[in-house]
């Protein structure tokens, strides 16, 4: 019992990663309609900024007192910003001209803009894992049989509150009623006056914003980043935005969460070899038997 509960708290605290990724793969399919398999990849490069400004400020141990909050704060807070630019930036550079191609031409955009970001990374850290510093303390907590770690209740936490931000966004602002509007009936919405440019481009900002927050939680979390990091993470966070329902930030936050699970049970009972067969099967399962999801797509219905 005792190794079942770990398993699954590690689980949980791995889904809050998926999580926070997969939250920008639905958002961006459910309003712009594109599977953006960079995200994975905006993803790592927040863990690379994270780890720059960390470097630039001369940190490389535990941070405590103000400068675990001001120094971390400025890590978190630069990483999220520039996958945010950087998320915007790919939207006007690689996907805008293509919104009305073929399905098959964004989505092969994508992989190109996902391959150059791994090369960038690359020639930007080299080919090598890098160390990630232990910033942050982290000490555990009993409770009962099981242990938890601070590091594993801020992954949890922080993914909680990015989907309900996210949902007070989407739910209670001028700018989510636009991302609706966008979602339903893209031109309609551009005849009552919205800016569809700017709404996809605000969509892909928040994407990326989150990615960055992912990254920078990732690199704390395992202590150390690599340029491919995001193409397995982007993968998995994509299966865990299927499983829920695509275009459903609830959906994608409870798929993050079993993603994890799933894979934290299935390295304990089968070995590491065999999770990520169990995670992509579970995807295969999922498109065969409920393509919907578990909680079902918000996706704009065509007529």
């Amino acid at each position: 019992m005792h190794e079942f509960l770990a398993q699954l708290v590690n689980g949980i605290s791995l889904g809050g990663i998926y999580a926070l990724i997969a939250i920008g793969y639905t958002m961006v399919y459910g309003i712009a309609e594109l599977i953006n398999f960079a995200h994975g990849d905006v993803y790592t490069l927040g863990t690379f900024v994270a780890l720059a400004i960390f470097g630039a400020l001369g940190i490389s141990g535990e941070l405590h007192g103000i400068a675990l909050v001001v120094d971390s704060g400025l890590a978190l807070i630069g990483a999220a910003v520039c996958c945010g630019l950087i998320g915007m930036a790919m939207e006007r550079l690689a996907y805008r001209r293509l919104r009305n191609a073929p399905r098959l031409a964004p989505l092969i955009t994508a992989i190109g803009v996902s391959f150059i970001l791994q090369n960038l990374m690359q020639l930007w850290k080299g080919s090598a894992p890098i160390p990630f510093p232990a910033v942050l303390p982290n000490p555990r907590f009993d409770l009962g049989p099981v242990s938890i770690t601070a590091q594993q209740i801020a992954v949890v936490a922080l993914a909680v509150a990015a989907m309900f931000a996210l949902q007070i966004v989407v739910t209670r602002t001028r700018t989510g009623a636009a991302m609706r509007a966008v979602a339903q009936d893209r031109q309609a919405a551009s005849l009552m006056g919205v800016d569809v440019d700017r709404t996809i481009a605000i969509t892909f900002l928040i994407a990326g914003l989150l990615a960055g927050v992912g990254g920078f939680v990732s690199g704390v979390y395992y202590q150390s980043t690599w340029f491919l990091n995001g193409f397995s993470a982007g993968l998995k966070a994509f299966t865990a935005a299927v499983l829920g329902g695509i275009g459903n930030i609830a959906g994608a936050m409870l798929g993050g969460f079993l993603i994890g699970i799933i894979e934290s049970f299935a390295t304990w009972l089968i070995g590491g070899q065999w999770s990520n067969v169990t995670v992509f099967a579970i995807l295969i399962l999922v498109l065969v038997l409920k393509p919907s999801g578990l909680l079902g797509e918000r996706v704009p219905e065509k007529v």
